[in-house]
């Protein structure tokens, strides 16, 4: 029943086909529910100006933590890592994982290290399982791989929310790293497709050659350069999405789910193989895996009566 759901989040249209009915709540991605509320103006007649790109790029690096040098803007981190995996060639990438890690490194192995490849991939927080590296392993791999040239790549797709796992700091001083940072899944735009490579020089040139003159539109330049100097809407969003997990947590458990993970856009729950056709039925679409039938990924609602809809449908067996 679940099949067509397993390689990506956000399939809406596909669950209403196949299951019928409207009004849905989509809980099959990390994504924010509670968006950036700001309003943008955006001339849609001429192209954007260099100085745009270039604003954007610095609002971003400051609240990253990197110095504007090693940030280039991109239209999506998915397509980056795309284009990163063709420049490094053959590497490795834990799993599990995005099904765009692989895609990065169609030849490569998945393992829990990096082993004696060329370049090592992996998510920090990690998706779906939301677990969270140390820095201090993740120096060690990057350390072990800068001795024979290779790259570390560490995809910060949901860092925004716990800042101090990040290593967009230490860009630059590691000289054999690179970062990726998403917009949407954060500031709950993800339709803007717009994100962040984190990089030495190297890395900033490759991208820019690829890239082009306008890598971005207007409405993403406008509303990533607002966003992200949106400092009081940030550590709300921070508090709010941690608040909302730890309240997920609650739910989770008096309905006698085990819970895994440490990302609060998101929970993980093993033992639940007829659980996804359950919701479904409910009109609540999640996330199944192919790979592991007892797990399913659950996005985290925002709105009251969302709540009260997804407790009911956990405990209609």
């Amino acid at each position: 029943m679940s099949g067509g759901f397993t390689y990506h989040g956000g399939a809406l249209a596909a669950a209403a086909r196949h299951f019928g009915g409207q009004d849905w709540l989509d809980l099959s991605t990390g994504i924010n529910p509670t968006p950036w509320p700001g309003v943008i103006e955006a001339d849609w007649q001429r192209l954007p100006e260099r100085e745009a790109l270039v604003a954007l790029e610095a609002a971003a690096a400051a609240h990253f933590g990197v110095s504007p040098e090693y940030c280039c803007a991109v239209p999506g981190s998915e397509m980056a890592l795309r284009v990163i995996g063709q420049w490094l060639g053959r590497g490795a990438y834990r799993w599990p994982s995005y099904r765009t890690h692989a895609a990065a490194f169609p030849d490569g192995a998945a393992g829990d290290g990096p082993g004696s490849t060329r370049a090592f991939l992996l998510a920090n927080p990690n998706n779906p399982d939301g677990r969270i590296t140390p820095a201090r392993d993740l120096q060690v791999w990057h350390d072990d791989l800068a001795a024979r040239d290779g790259w570390l790549v560490v995809d910060e797709a949901f860092a925004d929310a716990t800042p101090e796992v990040s290593l967009a700091g230490r860009v630059g001083e590691w000289p054999r790293l690179i970062v990726l940072r998403s917009f949407g899944k954060f500031f709950g735009l993800a339709g803007l497709r717009l994100g962040f490579v984190l990089g030495p020089e190297p890395v900033m040139a490759m991208l820019r050659g690829i890239l082009g003159d306008w890598p971005l539109g207007a409405g993403a330049l406008a509303a990533g350069h607002a966003a992200y100097r949106d400092g009081p809407w940030i550590a709300q969003a921070r508090r709010d999405l941690a608040a909302r997990a730890g309240r997920m947590d609650d739910l989770l458990a008096s309905h006698g789910f085990k819970v895994l993970g440490e990302c609060p856009h998101f929970r993980l729950i093993e033992g639940v193989d007829s659980l996804f056709g359950r919701l479904a039925r409910h009109r609540i679409l999640t996330r199944p895996f192919d790979y592991d039938p007892r797990w399913l990924r659950l996005g985290i609602p925002a709105a009251q009566e969302d709540w009260l809809r997804l407790d009911r449908a956990l405990g209609n067996g």
